[in-house]
């Protein structure tokens, strides 16, 4: 940077320097909000156990992912993709995987996004209009609200799976000349419950309505051959979209939209978070592939995340913990106050588990959790230590002597 030569550009200077000043210390006292209500997090690596890991069916590790990765880039024509897939992007491998991925989960065509959270937006705001309804359970993704609050349409957010609610709201809220949709989880990712999808759908039938469904914690894990709760419910052609996240159990990346050949043209030419995004490279797509093959043939991966999530949720309950509505492989120990749990994270990290405290505004204020995602990596004996350690942590917390918090 050239030194300033002259009194105008000292000037200049000094009002830079003084703006710079301004905004640092607007990022260090909203810094220090976020410390004084306990909210402030840090990036930190996983150490000893893992309790965290979306890596349901412990693909990540598995030697067979390796190989058909180093096959693809030693195969590919390129390691990068050079634009979106509109422009320079595209390669067929691309479509090829589009294919087969909707016929896994039995629907009629699929378009690969570069993550879950691009494709909830890109599928929302490409499909909502200003004179629609959207019925939203209050539950959702943030991806799933940020994509809603894109569009202008009217939003209606129904308490956490409450159908009767719901029902409600589809009775005598009109959509005029617009459409109605309900979006959902099929499995909500921080209190573990799964959605009624039958009833469900059932209500977007009886009140015209159109169902999509985020399978993002049930791909892989969920209904036959591992392709979510959707094909479970037996919900096939009944469902406006589902989205399939393939960075957790898949052990890959990205998400795929599902649903019918118009939904996948529409979207090419709607959706933002496709049409601008730069694609991942060609090789990638056999990475996602793999994982789906694999993942169609993990019975035995699955039952034990099943048999896992049963053992602990039993285990958890008869001492007393809150488990919330979990029926699922993602199950929380809801603890209250922010303090709490970052004090029940904190002693955990040091008995050797991995293990982060969740807090507002990812969860109600006064429902900050543990939330421990079981994965077919883990064993019951290891799950049986752990709620030791929360029964003993539990009784050392009880019993220390109350700190009155500075005011």
């Amino acid at each position: 940077m050239r030194p300033c030569c002259n009194r105008w550009d000292s000037s200049r200077c000094r009002f830079a320097k003084t703006i710079a000043v301004k905004m640092e210390k607007r990022i260090l006292a909203e810094l220090a909000d976020l410390e004084s209500r306990a909210q402030l997090r840090h990036l930190e690596t996983v150490r000893g156990i893992d309790l965290n890991s979306n890596d349901y069916l412990g693909l990540s590790t598995d030697p067979r992912m390796k190989q058909a990765i180093r096959e693809a880039v030693d195969s590919a024509p390129r390691v990068a993709s050079s634009g979106s897939r509109l422009l320079s992007g595209h390669d067929e491998v691309w479509t090829a995987l589009e294919n087969d991925f909707a016929r896994w989960v039995g629907a009629q065509a699929a378009l690969y996004f570069t993550s879950g959270y691009a494709a909830n937006m890109g599928l929302l705001s490409s499909m909502l209009r200003p004179e629609d309804v959207v019925f939203s359970d209050s539950a959702n993704h943030a991806s799933l609200i940020d994509g809603i609050r894109l569009t202008k349409c009217k939003r209606v957010i129904f308490p956490h799976l409450d159908l009767n609610a719901l029902e409600a709201e589809l009775r005598w809220t009109h959509s005029g000349s617009g459409a109605r949709f309900i979006v959902v989880e099929s499995i909500f990712s921080m209190d573990g419950e799964r959605a009624p999808l039958q009833d469900l759908a059932s209500l977007a039938r009886r009140y015209d309505a159109e169902l999509i469904v985020d399978e993002a914690h049930a791909t892989g894990v969920c209904g036959p051959d591992g392709r979510g709760c959707v094909a479970e419910a037996g919900l096939g052609g009944r469902v406006l979209a589902t989205v399939h996240t393939c960075g957790k159990a898949l052990a890959a990346a990205g998400a795929l939209v599902c649903g019918s050949a118009a939904l996948r043209s529409l979207l090419i030419n709607r959706a933002r978070t496709f049409i601008f995004n730069t694609a991942l490279p060609p090789y990638f797509a056999a990475q996602v592939a793999q994982g789906m093959r694999l993942a169609a043939g993990a019975q035995t991966e699955r039952r034990q995340v099943a048999d896992l999530s049963l053992f602990l949720r039993n285990e958890l309950q008869g001492n007393g913990f809150d488990t919330a509505g979990s029926d699922s492989h993602l199950v929380p120990v809801v603890l209250g106050a922010n303090e709490t749990a970052l004090a029940f994270a904190s002693r955990l990290q040091a008995c050797g588990y991995s293990i982060r405290a969740i807090r507002p505004p990812t969860v109600p204020s006064g429902t900050a959790r543990l939330r421990v995602s079981l994965t077919a990596n883990l064993t019951q004996p290891v799950l049986a230590d752990f709620v030791r350690a929360l029964l003993q942590i539990r009784k050392e917390i009880s019993s220390a002597p109350v700190i009155p918090l500075p005011q």
